[in-house]
């Protein structure tokens, strides 16, 4: 009888040891099952050692209008231009190929007038399969501007298209006859608005969409 006992005892200590050995279950990422995905991930940084930006966090955008890592980066005094699956590359010396338009608007915070020169963003678009004469469902369709700060501004197609408003907004490379540097080398500046809010800095992205 005591040794029926004793096999029963270390039976279930055996039992015990084994279960204690084992692993947890795993899910497909490779997390123990039950563990908060979102929580033990570590969060997005804003920019990496190598100064890139980083992106991936923005959520609802699409990675920031274009911002990323790896083969969607944009390096430094580039402007990528995206619609409808394509994209161009531009760099200030390719815009200065292009014919340029001069406006004069007022800078709100600078208290100061000042005449930028530079490309139509319409010229740009229309590269890209923009209609210059938008109707319908074209009139649909917005863009977001986004600086290598992550700053973004979005602008509906009208307002960009002098077809249908009578705003002029530009991919400026020179400000007051001088390439722009401290905010350039590109910027996106618009006429007819009270303050500079939507002046993109340091443009490096500019994506259209489709309104959902």
């Amino acid at each position: 009888m005591r040794m029926q006992v004793w096999a029963v005892l270390l039976l279930g200590l055996g039992v015990g040891t084994v279960g204690a050995q084992n692993p947890p279950s795993t899910g497909s990422q490779g997390q123990p099952e039950g563990t908060d995905m979102g929580q033990s991930a570590s969060p997005a940084k804003s920019a990496d050692s190598g100064g890139a930006m980083d992106m991936s966090h923005c959520g609802g955008m699409g990675h920031c209008a274009g911002m990323g890592k790896g083969k969607d980066a944009i390096p430094a005094g580039v402007l990528r231009v995206s619609f409808g699956g394509k994209s161009t590359d531009w760099t200030a010396d390719k815009l200065a190929a292009l014919p340029h338009k001069s406006v004069t608007v007022h800078n709100e915070h600078a208290k100061a007038d000042q005449t930028y020169s530079g490309v139509p963003l319409m010229d740009l678009l229309t590269r890209l399969g923009v209609s210059a004469k938008p109707h319908g469902k074209d009139l649909g369709f917005y863009l977001v501007a986004a600086g290598s700060d992550g700053y973004q501004a979005v602008y509906s197609m009208a307002e960009v298209n002098p077809d249908v408003h009578d705003a002029t907004v530009i991919v400026a490379d020179a400000q007051d006859g001088k390439p722009i540097t401290a905010e350039g080398p590109l910027k996106l500046v618009a006429t007819r608005e009270t303050r500079p809010a939507r002046w993109v800095r340091n443009l490096v992205a500019i994506r259209v969409s489709a309104a959902q």
